[in-house]
């Protein structure tokens, strides 16, 4: 599975190496066996200037990478390349993870309008999976509605018919065979989408790294002096009164609530339980939530609530509290159960 913020990202950084005249070759981590930095279905982008946005690898690997995508830039053919990274006598780099990595390199140019109709997937932030010939680069796409679009002699109905089964369920992207070629199914998935209910100066921070972490954020506060994007450029803002949004239009969302402000935050605490929400971290002491839960007429139990918000990790400055709630997220996003990873053997689970 890829993150969709991730290759959203990258393909802004594509459309300017186009403007550019520049070529494009775009990295994809495919297969891992053994320990590794990332899961398979990280993307990087790489230019015929040099430039290299995104990572695969902890940044061990980045710079010999460029290496094989200047043949790509020769060729205009994909390329596979595989890296044993037990081989230390080989890379005499001490390489922290001993992993088995295989890497596609593909070649992707505006001519091609399989990719230009994933962009615009990209920029509706709407879910599709990608099915890719390793061998040919040719590359199927199937949206969450089912359309298919792909060249019949392409790809085996089997292989179609697997990647829509694995569309809904697939947590990273896999390498599969049919008639001796490989192909990579790659479900792209929307980010969570996160409410954060109050605009103040603590609000500023846990956009940042909400953001950051992949989530789609949104910022719910009338006061646009306060909510606008200025103070939060990586997030939409509503700046109507709650009374006037419906329900629907969140349904499935995050919710962290914190106006400071009893009233709003009853408000916006009833609102979200009433939206089959996901998730509601409400910032500050038990004892508020719970009253104002019996303000409303609801109990700890009407929906996922936790309060106080975030993970117990000593957090006192804004920063910290923010770091505190989305590392919480971020655990229930995977449904983990956060803990350390002292002596754990392999960290991707």
């Amino acid at each position: 599975m890829s993150k969709m913020h991730e290759f959203k990202e990258l393909f802004c950084h594509i459309n300017s190496a186009w403007q550019q005249n520049e070529q494009t070759v775009l990295v994809i981590l495919t297969d891992v066996k053994g320990s590794a930095y990332r899961l398979p279905g990280s993307k990087m982008l790489m230019t015929s200037s040099g430039k290299m946005f995104g990572t695969v690898s902890g940044g061990c690997l980045e710079a010999d990478l460029f290496g094989w995508a200047e043949k790509v830039f020769e060729t205009n053919k994909p390329l596979i390349h595989q890296y044993d990274l037990s081989d230390t006598e080989i890379w005499s780099l001490g390489i922290g993870c001993k992993g088995d990595l295989q890497f596609l390199f593909l070649p992707i140019s505006p001519s091609n309008q399989q990719w230009i109709k994933v962009q615009h997937l990209l920029q509706q932030q709407q879910g599709f999976t990608l099915v890719i010939n390793m061998h040919t680069g040719e590359l199927a796409i199937i949206e969450e509605n089912g359309s298919s679009h792909f060249t019949d002699d392409a790809f085996p109905l089997e292989i179609i018919n697997q990647a829509q089964q694995m569309q809904s369920t697939q947590t990273r992207a896999q390498v599969v065979s049919s008639q001796h070629t490989d192909y990579l199914i790659d479900a792209v998935k929307p980010s969570e989408h996160l409410i954060v209910a109050g605009a103040g100066q603590d609000a500023l921070p846990l956009v940042d790294l909400a953001y950051q972490a992949g989530f789609s954020v949104t910022v719910l506060d009338s006061r646009a002096h306060f909510n606008n994007e200025n103070r939060f450029p990586h997030a939409a803002h509503i700046t109507s009164d709650i009374e006037k949004l419906s329900n629907e239009l969140f349904s499935n969302s995050w919710w962290v609530i914190m106006n400071h402000h009893q009233q709003k935050d009853e408000e916006t605490l009833r609102f979200a339980i009433e939206s089959e929400p996901k998730y509601i971290g409400v910032l500050g002491p038990t004892y508020r939530t719970n009253e104002m839960l019996q303000h409303i007429g609801y109990s700890v139990s009407s929906g996922p609530i936790y309060s106080p918000v975030g993970l117990d990790i000593g957090a006192e400055t804004m920063n910290e509290v923010a770091i505190s709630i989305i590392s919480q997220m971020m655990s229930l996003r995977v449904g983990r159960v956060a803990k350390p990873l002292h002596g754990k053997a392999k960290i991707h689970g």
